[in-house]
C-alpha cells in the first residue's frame, strides 16, 4: 500500500467503503498476531475511564477499566473493571505511577458539586479507593497532575470553575485550596468560523470551564473556558507549586461564539495549539514560557476542505517526537493529521475514518506506534498504526469492547 493510501478522507456517506478497506488491513494484522503469538509480546497495562448510568441511554461503562496492550500489535485484551464510580470520564495518572484519579462528572455531590476519586495502584493494575472530594464546581470534565505530583488541577463544566486539588503525601487527595470562576464576556450562541450549514450550539449560555494544563515548565496554568471562547493562564508559586488564580496574566480569545475545548503544548513547549468544539477550528500560538504569553499564528480547520454542515470537534493530541498532531471530529466521526511545522505552524495530512461514533478523547501508545480514539456512542475503541515517517494512520481492525469510553491512560 502506497503511503496516499494510508490515510484518506472518509466521511459517515463512506463508511461502508472504509469498511470494505479495512478488511484489507485486518487481514494484514492477523497475520501480524499469529506471528506475535509465536513470541512472548511485552504488554503495557491501559485504563480507560467510562460514562455509566443506564445501558442504552448514551452512559453505558461500569467505572474504570484495566487492559493489556499487546505493543506489537496493538491489541487490548483481558478487560476487566478496577473501580465502580459514578462517571469517572476523565483518568490521570500520578507522575509516581502509584495513584490514579478520576473525575466523577456528576453535580449531587455534597448536594451541587462534582468529585474527584483518588485510587491506589496495585503491582497487577488493581484499584484500591483512596478517598473521594468535592471537585469544587459541578461538571467536572477534565483533570490534570503537575509535573512534581503535589496538585490535581480540575476543570468543571457545569459550574464555571476550576480548582486545585492539593495531593497528600498517601496519594489522598485534599480539599481544593484554590478555585477560580471565569467572569469574563458570554460568547454568541453561532460560532464565527463554523463551517457553512453549520447547526453546532452548545456552551454559550454560561461560563464552561473545559479544561486545564500545566506548561510544560512548571510556572503557569493554562484553562480553557468554552462559554467564554477564552483561554486563561495562571502563574504558579515555585516554591510550592500552589496557583495563584488571582495572578493571571493575559491570555487569548477565540473568535466570539468558536468555543475553545482543549489545547495541547508542543513537544518543545514553545507552541500551544487549541482545538475549538463549535467552529471545529485549531488555533496556533507561540508561547512565551518566561511570561506566559500566547502570540496567534495561525488557525485552520480540523474538517476537510470544502466540508459543510455540522460537526463538533472534540480532542487535540501532539505526537511524542513533536512532529503530527492529530484532531477528533464528532458527527463527522474523523481523526484529521496535520504534520508541524519548525516554526509551529500546521499542514493538512489527511483524515481518516474512526470507524466508531462520537469519538472524543484519543491516545498514543508509550512506544508511539498505536493511536486509539474512544468513541462514545458506539461502545468501542478503535485502533490505528501511525507511520512514523508521514504522521499517517491506517485502521489495525482492532475494535475494543467498553461501554461508552471517556478516556483512556496507559500505565508506563
Amino acid at each position: 500500500m502506497t503511503e496516499t493510501g494510508l490515510i484518506r478522507a472518509v466521511s459517515r456517506r463512506g463508511f461502508l467503503k472504509g469498511a470494505a478497506g479495512a478488511v484489507v488491513a485486518h487481514s494484514a494484522v492477523g497475520r501480524a498476531q499469529e506471528t506475535a503469538s509465536r513470541a512472548v509480546a511485552k504488554r503495557t497495562l491501559a485504563y480507560v475511564g467510562t460514562y455509566t448510568g443506564a445501558v442504552g441511554a448514551g452512559s453505558n461503562g461500569e467505572g474504570i477499566y484495566l487492559f493489556a496492550m499487546n505493543e506489537t500489535t496493538g491489541e487490548l485484551t483481558d478487560r476487566r473493571l478496577v473501580a465502580k464510580t459514578p462517571d469517572p470520564s476523565w483518568i490521570a495518572i500520578h507522575p509516581l505511577k502509584k495513584y490514579l484519579y478520576a473525575v466523577n462528572e456528576v453535580s449531587d455531590y455534597n448536594g451541587n458539586s462534582g468529585s474527584v476519586s483518588a485510587f491506589a495502584i496495585a503491582a497487577d493494575g488493581d484499584l484500591t479507593a483512596l478517598n473521594v472530594v468535592s471537585s469544587g464546581g459541578a461538571g467536572p470534565c477534565y483533570l490534570s497532575i503537575d509535573a512534581a505530583g503535589k496538585f490535581a488541577y480540575v476543570a468543571n463544566y457545569a459550574g464555571g470553575t476550576v480548582a486545585a486539588l492539593p495531593i497528600l503525601g498517601d496519594g489522598r487527595l485534599g480539599g481544593a485550596s484554590a478555585t477560580q470562576r471565569d467572569a469574563g464576556k458570554l460568547g454568541a450562541a453561532q460560532a464565527t468560523d463554523a463551517p457553512r450549514g453549520s447547526f453546532a450550539v452548545s456552551g454559550h449560555d454560561a461560563p464552561h470551564a473545559h479544561m486545564i494544563l500545566p506548561d510544560l515548565h512548571g510556572r503557569f496554568v493554562l484553562a480553557t473556558d468554552l462559554g467564554q471562547d477564552a483561554i486563561y493562564v495562571y502563574r504558579v508559586d515555585a516554591s510550592t507549586g500552589a496557583v495563584h488564580f488571582g495572578d493571571g496574566v493575559e491570555g487569548a480569545r477565540l473568535p466570539t461564539g468558536d468555543g475553545p475545548r482543549h489545547i495541547a503544548f508542543s513537544s518543545n513547549g514553545k507552541w500551544l495549539y487549541s482545538i475549538q468544539e463549535e467552529s471545529s477550528t485549531i488555533a496556533v500560538y507561540r508561547y512565551e514560557p518566561s511570561t506566559g504569553k500566547l502570540a496567534a499564528l495561525q488557525t485552520v480547520s480540523a474538517l476537510p476542505n470544502g466540508f459543510a454542515g455540522t460537526s463538533y470537534a472534540a480532542e487535540i493530541l501532539v505526537s511524542a517526537d513533536g512532529r503530527f498532531l492529530y484532531a477528533t471530529n464528532r458527527l463527522h466521526d474523523t481523526i484529521a493529521a496535520f504534520s508541524i511545522g519548525a516554526d509551529g505552524r500546521l499542514q493538512w495530512i489527511g483524515e481518516v475514518s474512526t470507524m466508531g461514533d462520537y469519538p472524543g478523547q484519543m491516545r498514543i501508545d508509550p512506544n508511539g506506534n498505536f493511536l486509539y480514539a474512544c468513541n462514545r456512542k458506539s461502545d468501542s475503541i478503535t485502533c490505528f498504526q501511525i507511520h512514523r515517517e508521514t504522521g499517517s494512520l491506517l485502521f489495525t481492525g482492532q475494535y475494543t469492547g467498553v461501554g461508552s469510553p471517556g478516556s483512556l491512560t496507559f500505565l508506563t
